[in-house]
């Protein structure tokens, strides 16, 4: 049996699985990401050498583009179910997670690759780049529910909306170590990165985004409606949308995760008690799920199929640090002050569920230039995922569920 057999194989009983197994999973109280990761690692582990090799390093350019299509779809489904429309005082914590937390745990995270783990400069402002955002990927279980419904705690929100951002607003400070590795640090190169990776594509991104959203509002609400061309089961236009967004915003060379989950959300809010949103959901749901039951199966085998090789203790504690000290530190103190209540604050710092999104940077990163200590890199990063993986899963459901009955 060749390897693209077997692939789709793979793809086949993932996605089966994805019919029942985030149900059996949901009623025992952990996410579902446990046990495809889990399946993944069994399966390597008793048929290393049928399957093709689950390692990123063997083929990197497959690796940036397939995470890049799950988060981008991801960023999409997060943008249709956010109801809150934007406002700075209404999205004052997403925007505290992001320009204060978010940026505080990048400079802690590079200080401890530096003086902690000894990489490079650039290899450690990688590091930190790629471990910066939290994923949309991997965080339903934390997240809002579908459009339109009640309920939508605070803290949800917050962690979707910073979620959605913050995949697309991570970028700069990517650039920004491939920057540092290729050109080093003087004047010229800051300058450089200040106005066109940092201002230009992000800036560029928010407006292509915010286009495209009204653009396919139009078409959908407006004329659509008033020819009746639309039906109620065509919820495939969220993945149009998604592609055709990314694609004239990558073709413009401004940020595209940026621009999809902006689209997402315009499109969200041009009509916004219409039921169709419901279609659109749904189907970027699935779209999602099905993808990432494969990915789940290949980083499990990663994990078991030599990725975790240069892992030293050193470094393990590191991760574990990220995830459990850097995060949750930095977002309280970014949410000082802020009225929302303590328990939730408490939550909020603590879910910053790492995934896809960082899977992809590492990858994207590596492509564009050659790092020191790549196989470390891969190392920690996978590390802290799994950490992430088997850490919020387990916790998310009950934290959550106590979260909602103290507020019911």
């Amino acid at each position: 049996m060749n390897e693209y057999i077997i692939l789709m194989l793979i793809a086949g009983i993932a996605s089966i699985g994805m019919a029942f197994i985030p149900s059996i999973a949901g009623k025992i109280g952990i996410s579902y990401s446990i046990v495809y990761v889990a399946i993944g690692a069994l399966i390597y582990w008793v048929w290393p050498a049928a399957l093709p090799s689950p390692l990123p390093q063997k083929d990197n350019s497959l690796v940036v583009h397939f995470t890049e299509l799950i988060v981008i779809i991801s960023l999409m489904g997060t943008g249709i179910k956010i109801d809150r429309s934007f406002s700075f005082r209404k999205w004052s914590t997403t925007l505290r997670l992001i320009f204060i937390a978010m940026l505080l745990a990048i400079s802690i995270s590079a200080l401890l690759g530096v003086f902690v783990l000894g990489l490079s400069l650039s290899a450690a402002l990688l590091l930190a780049a790629v471990l910066a955002p939290t994923d949309p990927v991997l965080a339903a279980d934390v997240q809002v529910g579908p459009p339109n419904e009640r309920g939508k705690s605070e803290s949800r929100f917050a962690l979707t909306s910073e979620a959605g951002l913050n995949d697309g607003l991570a970028f700069p400070f990517t650039w920004l170590a491939i920057v540092v590795a290729s050109q080093g640090i003087d004047a010229s190169s800051l300058w450089h990165w200040s106005w066109y990776y940092l201002l230009y594509k992000t800036i560029g991104g928010l407006i292509i985004g915010w286009l495209c959203g009204k653009l396919v509002g139009f078409l959908v609400f407006s004329i659509s409606e008033k020819y009746r061309l639309l039906k109620a089961s065509d919820g495939f236009l969220a993945i149009s949308l998604t592609l055709f967004t990314y694609a004239i915003t990558e073709s413009l060379h401004a940020y595209g995760f940026i621009a999809v989950f902006i689209a997402g959300l315009t499109l969200r809010h041009y009509e916004k008690e219409h039921k169709y949103h419901q279609q659109l959901h749904s189907f970027t749901d699935q779209m999602e799920r099905m993808l990432l039951a494969v990915l789940l199966i290949f980083f499990g085998g990663s994990l078991v199929g030599g990725i975790l090789a240069p892992l030293t203790l050193k470094m393990a504690l590191v991760s574990l640090g990220i995830v459990v000290l850097v995060r949750p530190i930095a977002c309280y103190l970014a949410l000082l002050g802020n009225s929302t209540a303590l328990k939730e604050k408490l939550a909020i710092s603590f879910f910053g569920i790492r995934g896809m999104g960082s899977i992809y940077y590492l990858a994207f990163a590596l492509g564009e230039v050659n790092f020191e200590q790549q196989d470390v890199l891969w190392a920690i990063v996978a590390f802290t995922i799994l950490i992430s993986i088997i850490l919020h899963g387990l916790t998310a459901k009950p934290v959550m569920e106590d979260i909602n009955s103290k507020k019911g």
